[in-house]
């Protein structure tokens, strides 16, 4: 008989309900209060934890942020696959800008971009193996490389999220892919 003194790790658990918590806090209090009023003990608050959990987990404000900020647009979701490249471009920018659309995501985003510094962000990070996914799929027969996808659909629109966000429209991702892949 094998006695493992080790303990089992659960899937979820209070680490799952810990992170949860904090990242709907931290979404709720950017909605409420903007992105530059939001602190680590305010989060700790809202969330029912203690501040060492969240300095304990992220760190810092701004590592915490820049995680929160690519939470909802879940990395781990499917990607559009309908075998034309030029659909599932579009299809995926529609997603970024309508993720982005909502002020608190969009909030996130730029407390992200700023807390990234000389590092790629995660959001950045998970933008580009989607796109990298999507060339690979299109193989040989790819018009466009994964860097092009990135500074000519994922760039603009961060821009724009950041820095004009009333230019986001329903037509920004179709414009987008038009340009990137002319007819």
């Amino acid at each position: 008989m094998s006695t493992n003194t080790t303990p089992a790790k659960r899937p979820g658990g209070r680490s799952a309900a810990v992170l949860t918590s904090v990242k709907n806090a931290v979404e709720e209090l950017v909605a409420e209060r903007g992105r530059e009023r939001v602190t680590i003990p305010i989060v700790a608050e809202r969330a029912g934890v203690n501040p060492t959990s969240v300095y304990r987990r992220w760190g810092d404000l701004q590592t915490m942020i820049n995680d929160i900020a690519t939470y909802r647009l879940d990395p781990n979701r499917p990607l559009p696959e309908s075998g034309d490249l030029r659909a599932d471009l579009t299809q995926w920018a529609r997603e970024i800008v309508t993720h982005y659309s909502n002020p608190v995501n969009a909030a996130l985003l730029r407390g992200g971009a700023a807390s990234a510094g000389e590092s790629e962000s995660d959001c950045l990070r998970n933008r580009r193996a989607e796109a990298n996914i999507m060339v690979e799929r299109a193989g040989e027969r790819s018009p466009v490389t994964v860097d092009e996808v990135i500074d000519h659909l994922v760039a603009p629109i961060v821009y724009r999220v950041i820095f004009l966000p009333w230019t986001l429209s329903e037509d920004t991702a179709t414009s987008l892919v038009d340009r990137l892949l002319p007819e």
